[in-house]
């Protein structure tokens, strides 16, 4: 089964200035979904209303980052914050019940400034045990998922908690992974995929290491890894989580290919359906 792709609206289209009219653009290039971080400034029945009139889902948002300008990216992990973390958790289902959308990326959070990740390690996790175990309980009373994500804390962001898959294994149903496709930390990524599938919920892609265009120079081997997730029969999206390297539409020349090989027309359906 040919895999669906996902606009991620915070990182595709950055010439349109609001998340609607990005919205609108990724229908247009043949996107049938969405997906965002925290959608701060954008009222819940404007997305809602774009989607409807494009015929396009929101797939995933994520939980609240708390403070950014006291560094601040994601609470869930944080020690003292729960309280701000669990009012950001229901203004992200109230947000996401609104839009339709049925998964939210937890976001786990930063090792807070002038600390030693190792000597707060402890008390992080026990942070994030109690506050996952609180997300489960709500999220399964609206029918939605929570989605953890590992980011590597060699180049992308040295403070952030969860950076290992191995670290971010949820031991309830409700919180799924989510894999962004990165060799950074543990490298092996085909044997990860495979070992981790079960608990993979959304996939994200961007090159390695200019985070652009899959088909930008790289060291990932894209078109091998899609093939790899049909393999494994992966059902779920797969974001567009990447830098532009130019305009948006003449980089989405790799979905267009991809599209192609698999005899499917603009938008990713099937040829024979037309």
């Amino acid at each position: 089964m040919a895999l669906r792709f996902s606009a991620n609206l915070s990182w595709l289209f950055p010439e349109l200035p609001a998340l609607p009219a990005r919205l609108e653009a990724a229908a247009a290039a043949g996107f049938g979904a969405v997906e965002a971080a925290w959608p701060a400034g954008c009222p819940a029945q404007e997305l809602r209303a774009a989607a409807e009139r494009a015929r396009v889902r929101i797939a995933l948002l994520n939980t609240p980052p708390g403070d950014p300008e006291a560094g601040e990216l994601g609470l869930a992990a944080v020690p003292g914050r729960q309280a701000a973390f669990r009012q950001g958790l229901e203004a992200a289902v109230h947000y996401a019940r609104a839009v339709g959308c049925r998964r939210i990326h937890v976001m786990a959070g930063r090792v807070p400034l002038g600390t030693d990740r190792a000597a707060v390690a402890g008390e992080m996790e026990t942070t994030f045990i109690e506050n996952l175990k609180y997300t489960a309980d709500l999220l399964s009373q609206e029918d939605m998922i929570g989605l953890l994500e590992p980011i590597n804390n060699r180049i992308t962001d040295p403070r952030y908690y969860l950076n290992t898959p191995h670290q971010g294994k949820p031991d309830n149903k409700s919180l799924l992974q989510r894999r962004r496709i990165s060799k950074i930390m543990d490298g092996n990524l085909s044997r990860n995929l495979e070992t981790y599938f079960p608990l993979i919920g959304h996939i994200q892609i961007a090159q390695v290491p200019g985070r652009h265009e899959p088909d930008s120079p790289g060291e990932l081997n894209f078109p091998y890894i899609f093939e790899l997730l049909e393999s494994l029969g992966y059902t779920g999206y797969v974001g567009c989580e990447y830098a532009p390297k130019g305009d948006t539409l003449e980089g989405l020349g790799w979905l267009r290919s991809y599209w192609e090989s698999r005899g499917l027309q603009h938008g990713g359906t099937s040829k024979a359906a037309k």
